[in-house]
């Protein structure tokens, strides 16, 4: 997988793909329609983010490119590349505990703080994608 050129694009599994970490400028797509909700994404090499009806979803410092963004009532899961380590944050549920995989590799226990803001750095290297499942623990 690549750089999503569109900006962001729906899968036919009806997973999200966004961002493009080779852009030197700022650049954003609004108004992006799926399944009923509004998508607006900003990317370039020092960030990529993502936001639904107007709700913070996601965000990386560096910018990736992220594929198969798919969310369930438990559950986020994705896979994503870029050229260098990134911060990564989650907007979910406030004060709750997650459990979070990269790589099937248990990176442990995560709560969200009261803005239900996950956060977590990830290795990446260039041409490297990375799985990464959150669940929300019972």
């Amino acid at each position: 997988m690549a750089v999503i050129e569109e900006l962001i694009r729906k899968e036919a599994d009806g997973s999200l793909s966004f961002g493009n970490y080779l852009l030197d400028a700022k650049t954003k797509v609004s108004d992006f329609e799926c399944q009923g909700d509004i998508y607006k994404v900003k990317t370039f090499k020092e960030i990529t983010k993502l936001e639904k009806n107007g709700l913070f979803v996601y965000e990386s410092v560096m910018g990736t490119a992220v594929n198969g963004f798919s969310v369930t009532e438990d559950t986020v899961s994705l896979t994503v590349e870029g050229t260098e380590d990134a911060q990564i944050t989650l907007g979910l549920e406030p004060e709750t505990l997650y459990a979070v995989t990269i790589d099937d590799d248990d990176v442990g226990m995560i709560k969200t703080n009261l803005g239900g803001k996950l956060v977590f750095s990830i290795s990446l290297e260039p041409g490297q994608m990375r799985k990464v499942i959150v669940v929300k623990s019972e």
